[in-house]
């Protein structure tokens, strides 16, 4: 079979890719993108049916194309922001070849560059850029059996209530993903158990702005590193219903019951954490930090935001947290469900390059991979805390691209000098 030649070689055609092919092109570096699927995929397959984006269609986009029929301030339905990609994708003349899988990318022996085997062939490129992002492998914990008698999905596998059969869910990890997916459950009349972990939780909006631009004026999407022990700290904010800032004590004074994180499961009973009431005051404490600073912003710089007392006022807590649930009989509460919005795990058993570290991480500085020629994006905090949002991986694209246009200068020089020798 004859191999095709590229110059740099882009696995997958979401965010992370389409960034990567605008900028290469900007470069002049010829390239390939290759997806499995369709352009965006996961935003049209694996997620619920009514999911937004947590950011404002003035935020969450790139810079050279803006959502023509979506409110700046709102927020755009997953299969808005899927066909976003598309038009983008249109737009910079992106040369995507979908329903293309890579299975297997290595280093050339003896030679220059790297071998990708592919569905439709196999690929020979300088450069390659993993840019299939973080959301790859979904996590289940073992922790209830399958055998147990209750329906187990994913988020990545929930679509809506009707999905569920009847009675009670339990939904473990409130994050975005959990807390949304347990207010959506909840108004749809089920009863609704919600394991709670350590998290952050910024206001939607402060003194007239969103959240994002407070982070932005902030500095805070730049900060380059994690604060320590918070690197997969998950942040519960939400765009769905226009959006809101979101209270646990506003959710529990609805009906929610909030359960601490969950532990073990023992002869149909779960066991839970009992530290419920010091995650939520971690994250109490983590918005009114955030309503500090920016009132400290406000009056440096003698802004005209209308202040907003009563955001930093807290209701009382709920007695499922001062008085809180450890042991739960599932069958006792009637729960029939669960949802595990437990996260993903990264998985490039394809990339079959020194590039990783003993617990299979990317070795990467900025996205340059430590493996000469391989690149990653499309990770949190490849580069900085904006890094997973649609604007920061846009800018972390920019900078791989530039890395491969200064390496692709010094192999033709060393081209040109080999042949005037």
């Amino acid at each position: 079979m004859a191999v095709e030649t590229v110059e740099a070689l882009v696995v997958g055609a979401g965010q992370a890719g389409i960034a990567a092919s605008e900028h290469l092109s900007a470069c002049g570096v010829q390239h390939l993108v290759l997806e499995r699927h369709r352009i965006a995929e996961r935003w049209r397959s694996e997620r619920w049916d009514s999911l937004v984006a947590n950011g404002p269609a003035w935020h969450d986009r790139f810079p050279g194309l803006e959502f023509t029929d979506v409110d700046p301030d709102a927020f755009a339905s997953k299969e808005r922001v899927a066909d976003y990609f598309v038009a983008y994708a249109e737009e910079i003349a992106a040369p995507i070849r979908c329903g293309v899988e890579v299975t297997s990318v290595r280093r050339n022996a003896g030679r220059p560059g790297l071998r990708a085997e592919t569905s439709g062939g196999p690929i020979d490129a300088t450069y390659v850029i993993a840019a299939t992002g973080p959301f790859q492998q979904p996590v289940i914990p073992s922790v209830v059996p399958a055998d147990a008698g209750l329906v187990q999905l994913h988020s990545s596998g929930y679509r809506n209530p009707d999905q569920l059969p009847e009675g009670a869910v339990l939904v473990v990890g409130a994050g975005s993903s959990g807390m949304q997916i347990a207010d959506e459950l909840m108004e749809a009349g089920r009863r609704v158990f919600l394991s709670v972990g350590p998290h952050d939780r910024p206001p939607r909006s402060y003194r007239g702005r969103d959240f994002v631009w407070w982070l932005g004026v902030l500095g805070m999407w730049d900060a380059e590193t994690p604060p320590q022990g918070a690197e997969h700290v998950t942040i519960v904010v939400s765009g769905a219903g226009g959006g809101r800032t979101v209270d646990f004590r506003d959710l529990a004074a609805l009906g929610m019951v909030l359960l601490g994180r969950t532990l073990s499961h023992d002869d149909g009973a779960l066991r839970l954490a009992p530290d419920l009431a010091g995650n939520i005051a971690k994250g109490d404490a983590n918005y009114l930090a955030l309503l500090e600073e920016a009132d400290a912003y406000v009056a440096r710089n003698g802004l005209d935001l209308p202040p907003e007392p009563e955001a930093h006022r807290f209701g009382s807590l709920p007695a499922c947290v001062t008085d809180p649930i450890v042991d739960l009989d599932l069958a006792g509460a009637g729960i029939a469900s669960i949802i595990w919005a437990t996260g993903f795990r990264v998985d490039y058993g394809w990339l079959q390059v020194d590039a990783f570290d003993e617990r299979g991480r990317p070795r990467h500085r900025r996205g340059v991979s430590s493996e000469p020629g391989v690149y990653f994006l499309g990770l949190p905090w490849l580069s900085r805390r904006g890094s997973s949002f649609i604007w920061g991986v846009w800018h972390d694209a920019r900078h791989v691209a530039d890395h491969i246009a200064t390496q692709r200068g010094y192999l033709a020089y060393g081209e040109h000098a080999s042949g005037s020798a």
